[in-house]
């Protein structure tokens, strides 16, 4: 099926208060063209040097550009001038960095490492909390929500640490810590999507299901 096709099938597919965001990491200038072109309005991006190689040359008026992967300290700057949002944080350390550097407000969400995995990035839980109260006070930062990217070779087995993220992300809502409104859950990819948005997800990232499988 065509980029078209796809985001079709997929919106058909969740309820219209899911966010869909196009993760396009390696995704060809044409291809993230015409996925605007179909109504994607979140372009997803995993590195701060790719989305400046892209960016001048998409379409961007209507659309907001998020950062999805890690954010390297010495990346801020760079970030700061394309990022609507970053969706990585996962230290006071660079929310501090940013909030620092920037002009304008920036909404951030919290990456948890739910699933306790060594090679990934991430908060751990019993950090959460601790974590979201120190970087309130940043006058420039907004935290607006959780993200997380666990992976199993069965989507099934993802349930659990969805449920829990569903969980911690009420947890923080009901404690109404200032500068905090835990409007979005950015929960579940391609093979996961239907999971997480059963368990509490209202963003989606969604690269393979949108674009096909990508050239490494």
């Amino acid at each position: 099926m065509s980029i078209q096709e796809n985001i079709k099938k997929i919106r058909s597919e969740i309820p219209d208060y899911v966010k869909l965001v196009a993760a396009t990491k390696t995704r060809t200038i044409e291809e993230i063209n015409e996925a605007i072109k179909a109504g994607i309005t979140i372009i997803g991006e995993n590195y701060v040097q790719e989305a400046l190689q892209k960016y001048e040359n998409l379409n961007l008026s209507n659309v907001e550009l998020h950062l999805i992967g890690h954010l390297q300290k010495n990346k801020i700057n760079k970030a700061l001038q394309i990022f609507d949002y970053i969706q990585s944080i996962d230290s006071y350390e660079t929310a501090e960095a940013i909030n620092k550097r920037t002009q304008k407000i920036i909404p951030i969400f919290i990456e948890l490492n739910i699933a306790g995995e060594d090679t990934k990035f991430g908060v751990k839980k019993e950090e959460l909390v601790d974590l979201v109260k120190k970087i309130s006070p940043l006058e420039k930062i907004r935290v607006e929500g959780l993200m997380t990217m666990p992976y199993f070779d069965n989507p099934e087995d993802a349930r659990p640490y969805f449920k829990e993220m569903k969980s911690l992300f009420e947890k923080i809502k009901s404690i109404n810590i200032p500068n905090v409104t835990m409007k979005y859950l950015s929960v579940g990819m391609t093979d996961d999507y239907k999971i997480a948005i059963e368990e509490g997800s209202n963003m989606i990232r969604i690269g393979t299901g949108i674009f096909g499988p990508r050239d490494y």
